[in-house]
């Protein structure tokens, strides 16, 4: 189910989206666009020796199997009737058509998925997808329905059979927790029958809430570092720990800006355009609230004035794509300087509780991103009434463990997601939302089940062997580029070579001794959901205050194995391909390799170019944050950048146009990484010859990389969901990642022969890698 509730992240050491630079976002945005990432969850992913990764995996239906034989025998009757109409063939049609089931499965699906009316210099994305988007209507409950959408529902399969088995025996207990917390998820009875109570019970103990009844009036720092530290809501700002982009060998205290719960400021700020988002949030807050033992009239009066002050939030609030230039919002000081900075919150106090039980003095380094926020919140804190202070904070709490109760919040909040993303009321079972809750919180080793079940030993090998394609191939891509200096060029190069490539997973949870070792002092019971995951949040803050003192681990991973995902990370200069995502259709051992390019290749081109991106771009090869180019590429940069930036803001959905400014790192990785992969498969048609065509497609091999690159990006969406992705989403449309990066590749126009000026081949380039 498409929830609001905060993901539990598997990066308690991350700063904000630009700091992980992901191939694709996540269903629902967990966090602000315009805030700082969540701090929930434990980077826990630690790989001892090599990974391994998972491989082309799937069942087949009786129906696919049937299909593919159909489709075998009208291949066969088609060159039967050629030859009994005297067509000659130079060569054996054996030897140039590749027959093998999986050729002849991946070529139905290809043929279904094209819309073979369309000219493909006109619409490369209708051409490619049009089929796929008329058989494949938007699900009930989804507000969006993609291929990343279809392969996790795969995994996700996959992992109920696992740990919903009778047979369920693991020596690990780590993966007996795993088991325990999904199974208390499922637990609907015990839930309905706790009902309000545990929040109820939780808020009394904090001190009280003014909505439902007495509190405590004095007591303003008390409940801003309980809900703040131990159960890691985050309002006003964020803290946390992590690397510390300018010494990458260190971890530090940061502090960001948050407090928001709707996913971008300009859903408060835009009244008039969201204007049933906004009615639909502050309904979905009274009913909390009633939920809650609020009185009827009273609530939704004192909800509006929290919703009134969010909005004072969001005004203060720094949008996404100014946050892109982290030279520019980095600064270092001292917990002095910070309460010189933001005086109404005391400092030292507050780090110190938060991250028991180090020991902190006002000397301690604290990197801010959020410099002028933080002194504009202190003001307006110092101004705000206490009562309304005690109502937002914990309507925080509230919001952030609401999704954990009986069925009447999941209730109210379907019906704020209806106006949010455009779905109908959920019809996800639950056992699906209870998968999805357990890999937040238990991820690595609910991926040793998936891992143990379906891995194929040779996809690490293939997938590492890949990667160093696609990295010669940007290499020499390097060497093209007439704007681009000799130093800055020697330097980008020394940084390719030096980017560190995770697959699959971390080696460390196939073995239960590290494994356990990893969750260990998290306790999980069957009987309570709602008290695990209070017992979650506790424990990732006790992590995130053990991480201060010790230097960073190169090999910890923020996504767990089942994940339908890529990363990059700057300040490990490092790139992780969970085992999730190499399967069909990005990758396959028995697909031509035109597909495996098009697909994984382009993901591993993408993530790479992430660390040449406009962001990534300011980090050198040992993850620091620091300059390296000489002005004059740097200028040149600027230049390409500012072309890209100004093609994708022309595109719009719905009328809308997409920020070419926010977008601007994930189109240019987009760019770079179909040239590096096509450039590689070019290289690998040299070494090993053409290969064989597929049956009935009707494309030469060159054709089919672009057509499997586009497909993996065929998606529907709802209008609501599009307008939330256009204020939140780093990544352009699904589209226009198909449509902008193919404009602009010279390769591409010249194997679909598109005449200059065509919409597919303008003639006017954006090219920066």
């Amino acid at each position: 189910m498409e929830t609001l509730r905060d993901s539990l992240l598997l990066l308690t050491l991350q700063m904000s989206n630009y700091k992980r630079a992901t191939f694709e976002d996540d269903d629902v945005p967990d966090i602000p666009a315009d805030g700082a990432a969540s701090p929930d969850g434990v980077e826990v992913g630690f790989r001892k020796g090599g990974v391994h990764s998972l491989g082309a995996m799937g069942r087949r239906t009786q129906l696919e199997v049937i299909l593919t034989g159909l489709l075998l025998v009208t291949v066969l009757a088609l060159f039967g009737c050629a030859v009994s109409l005297g067509i000659r063939y130079s060569t054996d049609p054996a030897r140039t058509i590749c027959l093998t089931e999986a050729c002849i499965t991946v070529s139905s699906k290809i043929i279904e998925a094209l819309d073979r009316s369309v000219d493909p210099c006109e619409d490369f994305y209708q051409y490619a997808c049009g089929g796929w988007m008329k058989k494949n209507p938007l699900p009930d409950g989804r507000s969006r329905w993609s291929t990343f959408n279809s392969i996790w529902d795969q995994n996700q399969a996959i992992l109920k059979h696992l740990l919903e088995n009778t047979t369920f025996n693991s020596s690990s207990e780590a993966e007996k927790k795993t088991q325990h917390y999904y199974l208390s998820c499922l637990n609907e009875q015990s839930i309905e029958e706790l009902g309000a109570q545990p929040l109820i019970d939780l808020i009394n103990k904090i001190g009280g809430w003014n909505i439902t009844g007495p509190w405590d009036k004095d007591n303003f720092m008390e409940v801003l570092k309980t809900i703040s530290g131990p159960y890691r809501a985050m309002p006003f700002f964020t803290i946390y720990v992590s690397v510390d982009p300018k010494n990458s060998n260190s971890n530090v205290i940061q502090v960001d800006q948050s407090g928001l719960f709707l996913p971008s400021r300009d859903y408060y700020l835009n009244k008039t355009a969201n204007e049933k988002v906004l009615t639909a949030y502050l309904e979905y807050m009274a009913e909390l609230g009633v939920l809650l033992g609020g009185d009827h009239n009273t609530t939704r009066a004192q909800m509006q004035q929290i919703l009134d002050f969010e909005t004072m939030l969001a005004n203060i609030t720094v949008p996404q794509d100014e946050r892109r230039d982290e030279e520019k919002i980095y600064h270092k000081m001292t917990v002095a300087d910070l309460q010189t900075l933001a005086p109404v919150i005391n400092w030292l106090d507050y780090l110190s509780s938060a991250l028991s039980p180090l020991d902190l003095n006002d000397t301690e380094l604290v990197v801010v991103y959020a410099r002028e926020y933080l002194q504009q919140v202190s003001e307006l804190i110092n101004k705000t009434d206490k009562s309304l202070l005690n109502n937002y904070m914990i309507w925080n709490l509230v919001q952030k463990t609401a999704s954990s109760l009986d069925q009447r919040f999941e209730n109210a909040q379907d019906k704020l997601l209806e106006s949010l993303y455009g779905t109908k009321k959920s019809c996800t079972p639950r056992w699906q939302t209870c998968i999805g809750n357990t890999d937040d919180t238990l991820g690595f080793a609910l991926g040793a089940l998936f891992v143990k079940a379906t891995f194929d030993k040779h996809s690490k090998e293939i997938a590492e062997g890949m990667i160093n394609e696609i990295r010669s191939a940007f290499k020499e891509g390097l060497d093209e580029l007439s704007w681009m200096d000799s130093q800055t060029r020697k330097a980008a190069k020394e940084k390719a070579d030096a980017i560190y490539d995770m697959i699959g997973f971390p080696d460390f949870i196939l073995d239960n001794k590290d494994l356990d070792d990893i969750y260990d002092g998290y306790d999980v019971s069957e009987d309570s959901f709602f008290q695990n995951m209070l017992n979650f949040y506790n424990f990732s803050a006790k992590v995130m205050a053990d991480q201060l003192r010790k230097a960073p681990n190169k090999d910890q991973w923020s996504m767990t194995p089942p994940t339908v995902n890529a990363y990059y990370m700057p300040t490990k200069n490092g790139i992780v391909f969970p085992a999730g995502i190499l399967q069909a259709p990005f990758y396959a051992r028995d697909h031509p390799k035109a597909l495996n390019f098009g697909g994984i290749g382009v993901v591993m081109g993408h993530e790479l170019t992430h660390a040449f991106d406009d962001q990534g771009r300011e980090y050198d090869k040992d993850g620091n944050l620091r300059p390296w180019w000489q002005n004059s590429s740097l200028e040149a940069f600027k230049n390409r950048t500012e072309c890209m930036e100004e093609q994708y803001t022309q595109y719009t959905i719905n009328a809308e146009h997409i920020n070419g400014k926010q977008t601007l790192g994930e189109n240019i990785a987009d760019n770079g990484g179909l040239k590096a992969a096509y450039h590689a498969y070019r290289s690998w048609l040299q070494r090993n010859g053409e290969e064989k065509l597929l049956p009935a497609v009707g494309l030469n091999n060159h054709q089919l990389f672009f057509v499997g690159f586009a497909q993996v990006w065929c998606s529907v969406r709802t209008p609501e969901s599009a307008h939330e992705g256009l204020m939140t989403d780093p990544h352009s449309p699904p589209k226009f990642r198909v449509i902008g990066t193919l404009s602009n590749s010279k390769d591409f126009a010249e194997h679909f022969k598109c005449p200059t000026g065509s919409p597919m081949n303008s003639g006017q380039r954006c090219e920066v890698w």
